[in-house]
């Protein structure tokens, strides 16, 4: 049963040390181990019950909270994203530019590919404006 030990540890790996969470893990571990009994006393193999009852057992995130356990907040990178998409095609155009002029200076091609390099800044805009 020392699988069962080790997944209780690795659920409750994040949770701050604490007697709270000394008891909680020690019942979590019973309640599993005694799964682990009944479905090996239904016929199931020792390797198979330990999977079947963690799996049946599911996460903990309801335990976590009420241990208090902050989830990590999701930053917002959108106007990053914006500011990312908007450099970046400058130097695409600009290289474009300078291609278009050093090599080719007769016909001017470099607007074709800057109206598909501008869907980028395009679209990450309308990213930032929705998740505003």
């Amino acid at each position: 049963m020392k699988k069962l030990k080790n997944h209780v540890d690795e659920l409750f790996k994040a949770v701050p040390e604490s007697e709270q969470k000394k008891a909680v893990k020690q019942e979590v571990l019973e309640n599993l181990e005694e799964k682990v009994l009944d479905l090996m006393e239904q016929g199931k193999e020792e390797e198979d019950a330990i999977n079947k009852a963690i799996v049946d057992f599911g996460d903990i995130e309801d335990l976590k909270k009420e241990l208090g356990v902050k989830q990590p907040v999701k930053k917002n990178m959108s106007k990053l994203n914006l500011g990312f998409s908007i450099w970046g095609s400058i130097l695409i155009i600009a290289l474009f530019v300078f291609i278009n002029f050093a090599y080719t200076p007769q016909t001017i091609w470099f607007v074709y590919p800057t109206f598909a390099v501008l869907w980028w800044p395009l679209a990450m805009y309308f990213h930032w404006q929705r998740s505003k």
